[in-house]
C-alpha cells in the first residue's frame, strides 16, 4: 500500500470515528434533555395536585365557617 493509500485510510476512518462519537453525544445529550421535561412534567403535575387538594381543603373549611358565622361581602 502506498503511503498516500494509507494517509488517505487515515483519516477516512479518524472522520468516521469523531462523526460516530459525534452523533452519539448528540444523541446522549438529547436523550437527557426529553428525560429531564418528563420529569420537569412529573414535578409540575404533582405540584398542582397539591394546589388543588390545598383549595379543596380551604374551600371545606370556608364552608365550614360560614355554617358558624355570618358573613356579609359588603
Amino acid at each position: 500500500m502506498s503511503r498516500a493509500s494509507k494517509i488517505t485510510l487515515a483519516t477516512t476512518l479518524t472522520g468516521a470515528i469523531g462523526i460516530i462519537i459525534f452523533v452519539h453525544n448528540g444523541q446522549r445529550t438529547e436523550k437527557a434533555a426529553m428525560h429531564a421535561g418528563v420529569v420537569r412534567d412529573y414535578e409540575q403535575q404533582q405540584l398542582k395536585k397539591e394546589r388543588q387538594a390545598d383549595f379543596e381543603m380551604q374551600k371545606a373549611l370556608e364552608k365550614e365557617y360560614r355554617k358558624v358565622q355570618t358573613v356579609s361581602d359588603g
